[in-house]
């Protein structure tokens, strides 16, 4: 999609980011990685995450209408031993937590004894983001190195710390850090918005980022650019903006 819209003359991003999985396709649109290079990566990325933790055995559960230390807490009294932990911070009140199945399951019923308007188990495959993916990140870590990384054409906001990168090494190095590292999604887009970003396009399959910033940020506009056809209103609002 994006090199349609590449192709098709909508404007060069001022400033990328991706959420999670999605930082490969920034990376791209940054110059940063080859295509076919992402394509392995991310193949190779997800083999790792599902080998890491034996199925069944960790999952991820959403949290609404907590705030983030909330969150934290109820973890860190659920945790008993186990690994449970806040992985996404998608928006304010929306927090993903990832970890074991048990500790999971009481890290859930905490929330909800803590005011939570909703505490529900996702239907994920592994504890992604949580220190249970340390050996993927050790095995993807191998596979990176491998990889050329050049300079961004392009502003570059990472998941792990919300802060702008230029080079390359670091890139890599965040890469392996965000395997068992949160997605501070909130923060990245609070950073794209103190460099100046007033308009974000999604360009992707979905709309949830563009939802999430909304309620991130009221002042930021977001527009869903989800496929060939909508690259031509997408097209025309940022004209008009």
């Amino acid at each position: 999609l994006f090199r349609l819209a590449q192709a098709r003359g909508l404007p060069s991003p001022d400033v990328v980011a991706g959420h999670s999985l999605g930082e490969y396709s920034a990376l791209v649109a940054a110059d940063v990685l080859q295509f076919s290079d992402a394509v392995m990566l991310v193949q190779k990325r997800g083999q790792f995450m599902q080998t890491a933790v034996p199925l069944g055995e960790g999952g991820m559960a959403a949290v609404l209408g907590l705030d983030d230390e909330q969150v934290r807490q109820v973890c860190i009294a659920a945790a008993q031993g186990e690994v449970v932990q806040a992985v996404n911070y998608n928006s304010p009140g929306q927090v993903v937590i990832a970890g074991n199945n048990a500790a999971i399951e009481r890290a859930i019923e905490g929330c909800k004894e803590a005011g939570a308007r909703r505490a529900i188990a996702l239907s994920a495959s592994a504890p992604f983001h949580s220190e249970l993916m340390k050996p993927a990140a050790e095995e993807l870590a191998g596979v990176l190195n491998e990889v050329n990384f050049a300079k961004p054409t392009t502003i570059v906001v990472q998941n792990i710390d919300a802060a702008v990168h230029d080079d390359p090494e670091q890139i890599r190095t965040n890469l392996v850090k965000q395997m068992y590292g949160a997605v501070l999604w909130t923060d990245t887009v609070l950073m794209m918005k103190q460099i100046g970003v007033a308009t974000l396009v999604e360009c992707g399959p979905g709309k949830v980022l563009t939802g999430l910033s909304k309620r991130i940020d009221k002042s930021i506009t977001g527009h869903s650019m989800n496929s060939a056809a909508s690259m031509a209103t997408v097209s025309e609002a940022l004209v008009n903006e």
